[in-house]
């Protein structure tokens, strides 16, 4: 799907492991890897992110961060602490939490970005509110005058990609 002169793609596979030029985490408000994709990404980059994640501190709901993605294909990982389950105005801190990711992505000139399935998973966000709230959000932004050329949505599993799909095809007849 186009918007402008920027493009949105839909592809299953792992992030950490991607051809792009930086990729979103859904990140701790702590900023500690952990385990998961966390764990994930300090064996694939190296324990120089996580130094790098200490000179933030805590974050809020709804910030990024950026680091460099260490020995990993990309260059920088945008890491978003957004909402969980059943945290108050889920929708709206979703929301947020896309528009800073994609802010800091155009400040630092990055021109490929993938984003997972928004707050999925471990976080307990509603796969149906992670896929509107953030195709919806990226469609808008790219609307406007950006940098960025390309949003790949990056999905694990064939839920995770049927729900990307079918959001994407209402997006597209809008």
């Amino acid at each position: 799907m186009s918007t402008n002169n920027s493009k949105m793609r839909l592809m299953k596979g792992d992030i950490t492991n991607t051809e792009i030029e930086a990729f979103v985490f859904y990140a701790r408000p702590d900023l500690q890897l952990g385990s998961g994709f966390g764990g994930a990404i300090t064996v694939r980059g190296g324990a120089s992110i996580q130094e790098e994640l200490k000179q933030y501190g805590e974050v809020k709901v709804g910030d990024a961060v950026i680091t460099s993605a260490g020995k990993m294909k990309a260059k920088y990982i945008i890491h978003a602490v957004g909402p969980r389950f059943q945290e108050k105005d889920t929708e709206s801190k979703l929301r947020t939490t896309t528009l800073n990711v994609l802010k800091l992505a155009d400040q630092r000139g990055i021109r490929t970005l993938a984003m997972p399935a928004m707050g999925v998973g471990f976080y307990g966000v509603p796969l149906d509110i992670s896929a509107q709230v953030t195709l919806s959000m990226v469609k808008e932004y790219l609307r406007s005058k950006t940098g960025l050329e390309e949003v790949v949505f990056c999905v694990l599993d064939n839920r995770e990609y049927n729900s990307f799909y079918a959001q994407l095809a209402k997006l597209g007849q809008k």
